[in-house]
Formats: structure tokens, C-alpha cells, sequence
């Protein structure tokens, strides 16, 4: 069956929608994304991603082209039409379509570009994956410097995980300056003891959403959480470690460049902490 997408306004059969060869997203990657959860037909944090989605088009000097509420609106009608319970809507904007090809930015006059389609995932709070965890390598960080904005330039990071697949793994932390700075797609945790650490916020990571949401609630729960820059080697030597991004939610990971972290499952804190999150999210979906 074909999916419903939404293309520049329009609803249309997924076979049907099209943008221009001379889009600046294809063209010079020119373009920043989205991706919402849905659980049970309603949306995971949907406000943070609206937010975030602002701040990386203005980061940019890139005209929204469409208001929160009827951002939000059209991610429920794709819900509804494409009948969606669990799964994912991808949402995309860039800079538009100029005439030519052209380093410089277009006219004022050009209009954005926006895309969003729906991925049906059944069961993605009930992934297998999470009840044993995944395995990472570590890679270089060869990402450009503005991390912190939620670009479509991907390509590092789809290399980053066809590196993981070829050593038998599920995905990389990258490396910078001799500390972990993140995930392919999502941000990187260790558990020493009862504490939690993570890289701080700056340009060199995403500010996640899961991240923040998951942050607070360990803080609501008496966790200890440290935001600072760590090693391999203390991730080699942690008690746990874990991923967190809005599709895979919190995922222990259990094994680095060949090495068991603490007993090789997940550990306590990373399953209390999807759990938590799976549960508060899902009060508050929308």
C-alpha cells in the first residue's frame, strides 16, 4: 500500500511527490531534519522537536516555511491516513530551489522546501535489541564543526555505521581530541558506579531530545549525572554503558572495539531509564 506524503503543502501518493533537480538539500546538502516517534498513534516529544527544528533553520539563516501548529497538524493527518500506532515521521526542510546551481544562497523570494513521510515501525518500544544490547567501534570524528545543528549532511555518519556492519557490529562512537563526542544517530552515555556521564553541550554534539528528556527524568529519580567528555578506555572500564535518540529511545550497549562493558547485558540503569522514559513519554504524547 502507498504511503501518503506531504510535500510543499500538498498531501500526495508517495509515487506521485517530487522536487526540483536544483533543490539546495540535494544539491549542497542545504537542509535540516527531524525525525518524531510515534507510540500508540500520538507523538513523542513533538513540542522539543519543533523547537529544536527553529533553532537549527535559524542557525542557518533559513525561513521556516510552515507554523508549529500546522507542523503539528500534519504530522497527525499523516498519523491518521497512513494509519500509523508505532513508527516515525521524517520531516525535512531546505533552502528551496533556486533556477541554477549556485554556491550562494537564493533570493529571499525562494520558497523552502518541506518534506515529511511516515515510517511504520510495529513494536519499536518493544525492540528485541534492547533486552541484549548493541555493539559499537569506535571511529575518528570527521564530522564538520556545527554538530549541534540538525543537518542533512549525513554522509560521515552513514559511513560511520557501514564501518560497525563490516566488523560485526551494530554502530561507531566517533572520537575527537581523545573523548567520545557522540553516536551516529544518537548521543553516548557510560555508568561508572552510580553515576552517569555524558559529553556536555556544545557544538561538537547534538542536543537531543531524548537526551534532555531522559537527563531530567534520571535527575527526577536521584540519579547522578555527570556532563562531561569521556574516554574509551573509562568506557571499556564502565559498569554500563547506552545510546539514546528518538527512535531507539535508551539502548545499552554491551560490547566496545571487542571489549565487554561491565557483565555484557544491560545493566540496571539503562533499563530503568527506557522504562522510565518509554512511561512518561507516553503520558504526555500528544
Amino acid at each position: 500500500m502507498s504511503r501518503t506524503v506531504y510535500v510543499n503543502g500538498e498531501y500526495l501518493p508517495e509515487g506521485e511527490a517530487k522536487v526540483s533537480i536544483f533543490d539546495r538539500g540535494f544539491l549542497f546538502a542545504d537542509g535540516v531534519y527531524e525525525v518524531t516517534s510515534v507510540l500508540d498513534g500520538k507523538l513523542i516529544d513533538f513540542a522539543g522537536h519543533a523547537k529544536r527544528l527553529a533553532r537549527s533553520l535559524g542557525e542557518l539563516d533559513m525561513r521556516n516555511p510552515i507554523s508549529t501548529d500546522d507542523l503539528l497538524e500534519v504530522h497527525r493527518e499523516l498519523v491518521r491516513t497512513n494509519d500509523i500506532t508505532d513508527g516515525v515521521i521524517y520531516l525535512q526542510i531546505t533552502r528551496g530551489a533556486a533556477s541554477d546551481r549556485d554556491f550562494a544562497f537564493p533570493a529571499d523570494d525562494v520558497e523552502p522546501t518541506i518534506v515529511l513521510f511516515t515510517q511504520s515501525k510495529p513494536g519499536l518500544a518493544d525492540s528485541p535489541t534492547a533486552k541484549v544490547g548493541i555493539k559499537v567501534i569506535s571511529i575518528a570524528d570527521e564530522r564538520w564543526g556545527r554538530r549541534d545543528i540538525k543537518t542533512v549532511q549525513l554522509l560521515y555518519p552513514s559511513m560511520g555505521k557501514m564501518m560497525a556492519m563490516a566488523a560485526g557490529c551494530d554502530d561507531a562512537w566517533m572520537i575527537e581530541d581523545g573523548a567520545v563526542t557522540e553516536g551516529t544517530s544518537n548521543n553516548a552515555y557510560i555508568v561508572k558506579g552510580d553515576t552517569i556521564i555524558t559529553r556536555h553541550l556544545g557544538h561538537e554534539i547534538l542536543h537531543g531530545i531524548t537526551r534532555a528528556a531522559v537527563l531530567r527524568f534520571a535527575r527526577e529519580a536521584q540519579m547522578k549525572v555527570e556532563e562531561r567528555p569521556f574516554t574509551i578506555d573509562e568506557a571499556k572500564a564502565a559498569d554500563e554503558a547506552f545510546t539514546t535518540s528518538a527512535s531507539a529511545f535508551v539502548m545499552p550497549v554491551v560490547e566496545l572495539d571487542g571489549a565487554v562493558i561491565g557483565t555484557g547485558k544491560p545493566g540496571p540503569i539503562a533499563t530503568r531509564l527506557r522504562e522510565i522514559y518509554l512511561e512518561e513519554s507516553r503520558k504526555v504524547a500528544i
